[in-house]
């Protein structure tokens, strides 16, 4: 059993993160919901702590009892931080070592392997700002799991959908091996 975070962005592919964390619960994995204040926007604390069993982190600053960071810890227990939907604010957060949130402030403080799904309009995925974060992160490590071609939220067709979800379990699990 590993220990997966599994961070959300604001994206509305967040929806399908509950699917994640419920596929990767039922093959035994630990996973802990850490969402963005955007990913709130598109799905429930609620849902993803019934399909994790576990609490899910939504604020920084809100911490549990006890004299060590919550953020510290759950980047020192990871195994896996996955990163599902990543949206392009995250990415270009995560490649200037940006730490403004939950989410950001563990993946600056892990030392797990890191796993990403970006999901967002296609322009903003061909954008050269986000493949220079895309290569920024690839160069110390992280990897990725490509975004999707296909109908997009916002009407155009084209590549920046969420791949899917068998895919990315299916990728965290072999990064987990």
């Amino acid at each position: 059993m590993a220990n997966i975070v599994l961070g959300i962005t604001g994206s509305i592919a967040a929806y399908k993160a509950a699917d994640i964390a419920s596929q990767l619960t039922k093959a035994g994995h630990q996973v802990t919901c850490v969402l963005s204040k955007g990913a709130v926007e598109f799905v429930t604390p609620l849902t993803l702590c019934t399909l994790s069993r576990r609490p899910v982190i939504t604020d920084l600053f809100a911490e549990k009892e006890g004299w060590q960071p919550g953020h510290i810890q759950l980047a020192d227990d990871a195994d896996l931080l996955l990163i599902a939907p990543a949206s392009a604010n995250v990415l270009a957060a995560l490649a200037h070592g940006f730490a403004n949130d939950a989410l950001t402030a563990i993946a600056l403080a892990t030392r797990a392997p890191i796993l990403i799904a970006p999901a967002m309009n296609g322009k903003m995925w061909q954008h050269p700002a986000t493949l220079r974060n895309v290569e920024t992160l690839k160069s110390w490590g992280a990897q990725f799991v490509d975004p999707a071609e296909g109908l997009l939220a916002c009407g155009y067709e084209g590549v920046g959908r969420l791949a899917p979800v068998e895919e990315i379990v299916a990728k965290a699990q072999a990064v987990l091996r």
